[in-house]
């Protein structure tokens, strides 16, 4: 009897089975059960690259802002404030009229009106703005009880603003009243003084100040109250710092002094300064909150300002409060520094951002190629066996966006936990183009791959692969693009782009970048020639590792564009970036040393104590001090009929003082140019007749008007001296952006000769112990801190940071370039190597084998990113201003500061890639050998 294979009897049916139609397995969970190594990883790119992409933005951001607050807070509340003020009502009012406005009730009226024209973004700080009446002419007061420096009168000014309580505590009496109706004819009128005001005026409680009337009686002004400002610092204070400390004016025409201080009324006292000569005034002040704008709201606060100032915000005011209102405010200009510092930071940024940018996108693209290899064969089966191309990049998709979106969710989410408190559309923005990328990259690498239906595919290396026509049209079209933009940006700089717009500054961006794509394009054409070159004399060698690697790296894969073009724009990057932050560096230290001549200086306007250079020697740290004299007024003539030219004396001990300059490469002299041939000048007798002739050192334009011949200088002591220039130099130690003549100390005077000024060197000096040693009356500066000063905006610190982490998230993006380039060949090299070993090949040798095959294209990226590096810099350098970023506007001497380049900026970079080429080569051979030819070859092979 005959049975079927399930033990049934033939003939027999079977049990029932379900019917209905057969459903497939869900393509997308199959893929991802089959591979959810790939998936993992694919996930982990994504997540990380749109984690770094969201964060970019955001951080961008932050420190944008806190550059902004920064400089609204180093703004004085006087720059800051917006002022409106309107001259005194219209004479032909009546008396009764014109004290109305003058009363709290209309300037709170006229108030409500003004910060109703204030436009967002600019928002008022009401707590600190002010308004109230004064008078803007101060005036004389008489009472001799008030202090005279040099016996003239005070002048004082009657204010009488509002909230005088809320922003002041009493330190002694009480705040003035108003508790008649105050008239323009009101014979005597309460107020109060800051501790300030009273302590330099000698105003105490009780006293009276008599201000002059206008056709009355003078004003007798008592004062109730000394009061002490809740907030100094605040606008309701520094708007009109008058009212919070006296002024001390010194009279241009006989040197006299007098001091200008504020009476504080009662708020409801203005009317009384209508009786006076004073010119009174109301003013509105609004100070801008400080804490809400940020650095985008720029553009819209200077709009906001503008039109307070002379737009329509003012037509709106003078149209509710008087048709005579004015404004006036330094807020524009503030805003506008801010706009400049960052306007010359933002293009540096930019260019580590969109070359780490450049790299990473790279690196999504390589690792859809990966998976696109590694399923070569299951698609091409799949489209042999009637698969759509549609069909299957729709699948494709399907399965890429199931990691990918979750992915870049997640890393949009850290992102935003990481660097919160900024803009949330550029970081989704960001976040959204790398998962859109990682999701269309492998359908896009497929569908050129497999728009075609074939089996079987031919070999794809160099030596096989022809570029097409349309390929080398295109390469063709994206060099001279890119040679064209280079040399535009290398003719217009910076600056131009600047002022062009967006794609200006896209441009300076690009440019390492599109260094890199003009010097990918071209090594990968002429990469090949050379190494066939090189394999026939290697064939001529002794054993097999050195001809067969040169013939295997002649045939390397046709895809080498990508890799390569990942690691010269990670190189470039680097190269570019580090040259930018040593730039920085070096221009700060520079700036420092040219601003204090020394590692330390000690200078008072007056001669130092003898025993001072002595003590100076014994604080720790300090290695020399020499002492230098100064004459910074110093007129240089040729007889005596002549104009004067202003320069900066100094007297110096040439010995010392040379070697100085030479040690700090500041006009460095030998000691004999500054040695009289003969007798000595004015010291040899002390008179300083001028007389003898001494050589001096001068700057050039010194030089250029006196030429070689002897001329007279006069001191600010009226001694003489009669010099010779005898050398040109361009800076010197002991002064600063100054005209100078440096003269031997011996040739002056006693008087002219003693040291008003020390100039330290020394590695560590001690600032606190310096000072204590040095005493009162001098100004002792260190170049560390005129250093650190230099990084005062949060603009310059952010910026230098999020460079920083821009080249070294381009520089890890480029080594994992390289390892996925390694690992795409790493199937075809272990097979390679076990097919070797079964014909008798070495371990070492095939650790030799792998390092020399890997070693052309790490040398080849490695040598192509140092040139590229080094070309992108001395191409751009003419075009980048590196002074924004380094001292931020501050007052610096030394000029503009130019991008050099770094040796290790370009050194290092590629010898990490030399190595880690190698070390990945090796630990290849080395997992290889563990795993053994048998297992390799019985893996299977395609090839």
């Amino acid at each position: 009897m005959t049975g079927t294979d399930d033990g049934t009897k033939a003939g027999t049916r079977g049990p029932a089975r379900a019917s209905g139609p057969r459903v497939p397995a869900p393509w997308v969970r199959t893929r991802l059960r089959a591979a959810p190594a790939a998936a993992l990883a694919l996930a982990l790119l994504v997540a990380l690259t749109a984690a770094l992409a969201a964060a970019f933005p955001r951080a961008v951001d932050r420190y944008e802002d806190a550059g902004l607050r920064r400089t609204l807070d180093d703004a004085s509340p006087r720059r800051t404030t917006v002022q409106f003020f309107a001259p005194r009502p219209d004479l032909e009012l009546s008396l009764g009229e014109g004290e109305n406005a003058l009363r709290e009730a209309a300037l709170r009226k006229g108030y409500d009106a003004v910060l109703a024209a204030v436009d967002k973004p600019l928002v008022a700080d009401r707590a600190q703005s002010s308004y109230g009446v004064r008078t803007s002419d101060p005036t004389d007061a008489s009472d001799s009880f008030l202090a005279r420096p040099s016996g003239l009168p005070p002048r004082v000014a009657l204010v009488a603003q509002n909230a005088l309580g809320a922003h002041s505590r009493a330190a002694s009496g009480r705040l003035p009243r108003a508790t008649d109706p105050v008239t323009a004819t009101t014979s005597e009128v309460e107020a109060a003084v800051t501790t300030e005001t009273a302590r330099t005026l000698h105003i105490k409680v009780g006293s009276v100040i008599h201000v002059p009337g206008l056709e009355r009686a003078p004003l007798a002004v008592r004062i109730t109250g000394i009061v002490a400002p809740r907030e100094p610092d605040g606008a309701y204070w520094m708007s009109t710092p008058l009212i919070r400390e006296p002024s001390l004016i010194q009279l241009p025409s006989d040197g006299g002094t007098y001091w200008i201080g504020a009476l504080l009324l009662a708020p409801d006292a203005g009317p009384v300064l209508l009786g006076t000569p004073g010119k009174p005034e109301r003013y509105w002040q609004v100070a801008p909150d400080t804490s809400g704008p940020t650095a985008h709201d720029v553009s819209g606060l200077a709009s906001a300002v503008a039109a307070l100032e002379s737009g329509p915000g003012l037509a709106r005011i003078r149209e509710r409060v008087d048709p005579l209102t004015d404004a006036t405010t330094d807020l524009d200009e503030v805003l506008s520094s801010f706009t400049e510092l960052r306007s010359g930071i933002a293009p540096l940024v930019a260019v580590a951002a969109f070359g780490a940018g450049t790299v990473a996108a790279v690196v999504v693209l390589m690792a859809s190629g990966l998976a696109a290899e590694r399923r070569r064969g299951e698609l091409a089966l799949v489209r042999a066996r009637g698969g759509s191309l549609p069909g299957v990049l729709g699948r494709l998709l399907a399965e890429t966006a199931v990691v990918a979106v979750p992915a870049g969710a997640l890393g949009l989410g850290a992102a935003l936990l990481a660097v919160p408190h900024a803009r949330l559309s550029s970081a989704v923005a960001a976040a959204l183009a790398v998962t859109v990328l990682a999701c269309v990259a492998l359908p896009v690498r497929a569908a050129f791959a497999h728009r075609a239906v074939r089996v079987h595919g031919g070999r794809e290396d160099i030596a096989s692969v022809r570029p097409s026509r349309r390929r080398t049209v295109a390469e063709l079209t994206v060099l001279v693009l890119a040679t064209a933009a280079v040399a535009a940006l290398r003719r217009g700089g910076t600056d131009d782009a600047g002022s062009s717009g967006g794609s200006g500054d896209q441009l300076v961006a690009l440019a390492p970048v599109l260094v890199g794509v003009i010097a990918a394009l071209v090594l990968v054409r002429l990469y090949p020639f050379p190494l066939r070159r090189l394999a026939g004399p290697a064939g001529r060698l002794r054993g097999v590792v050195a001809p067969l690697s040169l013939a295997r790296a002649g045939r390397t894969s046709a895809s080498t564009a990508l890799p390569l073009l990942a690691l010269l724009t990670a190189l470039t990057t680097a190269a570019f970036g580090g040259s930018v932050l040593a730039g920085v560096h070096t221009a700060r230290d520079h700036a420092a040393l040219l601003a204090t001549g020394a590692d330390g200086r000690i200078e008072a306007t007056h001669a130092l104590p003898t025993a001072l250079p002595g003590r100076i020697r014994d604080t720790r740290g300090v290695r020399e001090a020499v002492p230098v004299s100064v004459a910074y007024r110093a007129q240089a003539r040729r007889g005596s009929g002549t104009a004067g030219e202003t320069a900066a004396l100094v007297g110096v001990e040439p010995g010392p003082y040379g070697q100085l300059s030479r040690e700090l490469d500041l006009g460095g002299f030998p000691a004999r140019t500054l040695r009289a041939t003969g007798p000595g000048g004015g010291s040899s007798s002390g008179s300083g007749s001028g007389k003898a002739v001494v050589p001096a050192i001068a700057s050039p334009s010194i030089a250029d008007r006196f030429g070689t011949a002897p001329f007279s200088v006069q001191l600010e002591d009226d001694s003489k001296v009669t010099v010779r220039i005898a050398a040109v130099r361009d800076v010197t130690p002991a002064v600063t952006d100054l005209d100078f003549l440096v003269v031997d100390r011996e040739a002056l005077t006693r008087r002219a000769a003693r040291p008003t000024a020390l100039l330290l060197t020394g590695g560590h000096l001690d600032g606190a112990a310096l000072r204590r040693a040095a005493g009162g009356g001098v100004d002792v500066r260190l170049r560390a801190e005129v250093r650190t000063a230099y990084v005062h905006s949060p603009l310059q610190s952010g910026a230098e940071r999020i460079y920083t982490a821009a080249v070294a998230a381009g520089a890890g993006y480029a080594v994992l370039a390289l390892l996925l380039a390694l690992v795409r060949a790493a199937p075809e090299r272990s097979a390679l190597l076990a097919r070797l070993r079964t014909m008798g090949l070495t371990r070492a040798q095939g650790r030799r084998l792998l390092v020399l095959e890997s070693l052309p294209q790490a040398l080849l990226a490695a040598v192509g990113g140092a040139l590229t590096g080094w070309a992108a810099i001395r191409l751009l350098a003419p075009g980048l201003d590196l002074t924004a970023i380094a001292v931020a506007g501050r007052p610096a001497p030394g000029g503009t500061a130019r991008l050099r380049t770094d040796a290790l900026s370009l050194l290092v970079p590629s010898l990490a890639v030399l190595v880690v080429a190698t070390g990945v080569a090796l630990a290849q051979a080395w997992w290889t050998g563990r795993r053994g030819s048998v297992r390799e070859l019985r893996a299977g092979d395609g090839r």
